[in-house]
């Protein structure tokens, strides 16, 4: 790996959460909301990710943080999404449940991570 942000788990897990999000957003969810409810996950949950790796690059430590801010953000935004999407019946319980619980646990690790860039 090259680059310092690809060793990070949580830009591993965000790329994985991503790619899993956008599967469901454009596979599993009606075509009227190819330019609604999924773009906007599939957009949120690439923006994670995103955050990391550009705070990553050449930031100071304070533009690192606001970065990974924004990460969270996204992470806040993905679990709204979801919340819509199970009102929709677009996902199950146990789906949305699973998303869920993946996305609270890289925002706790995101946290604890922001917390130890000085």
């Amino acid at each position: 790996m090259k680059f310092k942000f690809e060793k990070l788990l949580i830009w591993q897990r965000a790329m994985d959460l991503g790619e899993k999000l956008n599967t469901l957003a454009y596979e599993n969810f009606p075509k009227h909301e190819l330019y609604n409810l999924s773009s906007q996950l599939s957009r949120a949950s690439d923006s994670i990710a995103l955050n990391i790796s550009e705070g990553a690059i050449l930031q100071s430590k304070a533009e690192y943080r606001r970065f990974l801010g924004y990460s969270i953000r996204s992470l806040a935004e993905v679990v709204t999404c979801l919340h819509k999407s199970k009102r929709r019946n677009y996902i199950s319980e146990n789906e949305f449940n699973s998303f869920y619980e993946e996305c609270f646990n890289l925002m706790n690790m995101t946290i604890a991570f922001r917390n130890k860039v000085e």
